[in-house]
């Protein structure tokens, strides 16, 4: 039987980290603020020459450095990206040039803060189907999350410029087969489920598109309803998760959120019973960096050792869509 495993990840930040006393210096704000209502302390914003593709490649780089490839190992590349280099062609194409994955075919999917989770379960699929066939003798799949909110973001709007960031987070995919036997402990994407729910669109959006006013817009978020809607849905669609699997929370090792707010990922830690200790916290030095941050926070999780070979990981997310998901593998 076949699985998906992860066999690298990587990340990339901008050059330039702005404090939340820095951004009180032009915006009405302060520290103490944002602090008790986000948990967020401060975040990297893309400067000249910085861009989601550019992120997006660099962490690519770590991701296949980490994983013992080459980029001609590579057959797909999915990128997760609300903040596209251009409407087309995809960021993704550009991210194969820009690593020189020759081999790969590259599309960008789109589901704001869950794109990662879209992007995992799209990967996950092609590489049990012949499209996902391998590239230079490995079966493998590259997947990102990629972003530069900052440059969709009114300045002027306190209650959402403090809490996005700027980043780019990326992990290796590479199709094994293992005996039936042994894929209770095999490692892999073992189980996913996506959502969608449209009807909630003014409560986080971007007043734009090159379809309707034929510019790029700005973000709008509605944060109370936010919220209260992303606390139910994580705790719901992690139990679909768990249920599919045939595992309860206590055997969870770890769970990596999107890091969009301390509070939420508190507030849906206790709903699970899950201890704190558990859950993967970047949202204070990255604050929310939509698609990326899922694999941003899994990237510092892995290098900084506490994720370990053979541990059973949550991914979760929600955004605006309203879409969200989530993804159980082990490493």
């Amino acid at each position: 039987m076949r699985r998906s495993c992860l066999i690298g990840t990587g990340s990339a930040l901008p050059a330039r980290r702005v404090s939340n006393a820095e951004l009180a210096e032009t915006i009405d704000t302060s520290d103490e603020w944002i602090q008790e209502r986000t948990g967020i302390g401060a975040r990297h914003l893309a400067g000249e020459g910085e861009t989601t593709a550019t992120l997006a490649a660099d962490a690519a780089k770590k991701a296949i450095e980490a994983a013992g490839i080459t980029a001609a190992d590579i057959s797909v590349i999915v990128l997760a990206t609300a903040t596209p280099d251009q409407t087309f062609p995809s960021s993704a194409s550009k991210v194969q040039d820009l690593i020189g994955a020759k081999n790969a075919f590259a599309f960008d999917v789109a589901a704001v803060c869950s794109g990662f989770l879209y992007a995992m379960a799209t990967a996950d699929a092609l590489l049990k189907t012949p499209a996902g066939a391998p590239a230079n003798g490995r079966q493998c799949a590259l997947v990102i999350g990629s972003e530069t909110f900052s440059r969709i973001l009114d300045w002027e709007d306190r209650g959402t410029c403090v809490l996005f960031g700027d980043g780019a987070g990326a992990v290796i995919l590479e199709a094994r087969d293992f005996p039936a036997g042994e894929m209770a402990a095999a490692p892999g994407v073992i189980a996913s489920r996506l959502h969608t729910d449209g009807a909630h669109n003014e409560l986080l959006y971007v007043d734009g598109g090159p379809s309707t006013t034929g510019t790029v817009g700005k973000l709008r978020m509605k944060g109370r309803e936010v919220f209260r809607h992303a606390v139910t849905n994580l705790a719901d669609v992690l139990r679909e998760v768990m249920e599919e699997a045939g595992i309860a929370a206590d055997q969870l090792d770890w769970v990596v959120p999107h890091q969009a707010n301390a509070r939420i990922l508190d507030a849906t830690a206790k709903k699970l019973g899950l201890p704190a200790e558990k859950v993967v916290k970047t949202v204070g030095e990255h604050a929310n960096t939509s698609a990326a941050s899922v694999p941003l926070a899994l990237d510092v999780a892995v290098r900084d050792g506490r994720i370990q070979p053979g541990q059973l990981v949550m991914l979760e997310a929600m955004g605006g869509g309203f879409t969200w998901g989530a993804c159980l593998l082990r490493l």
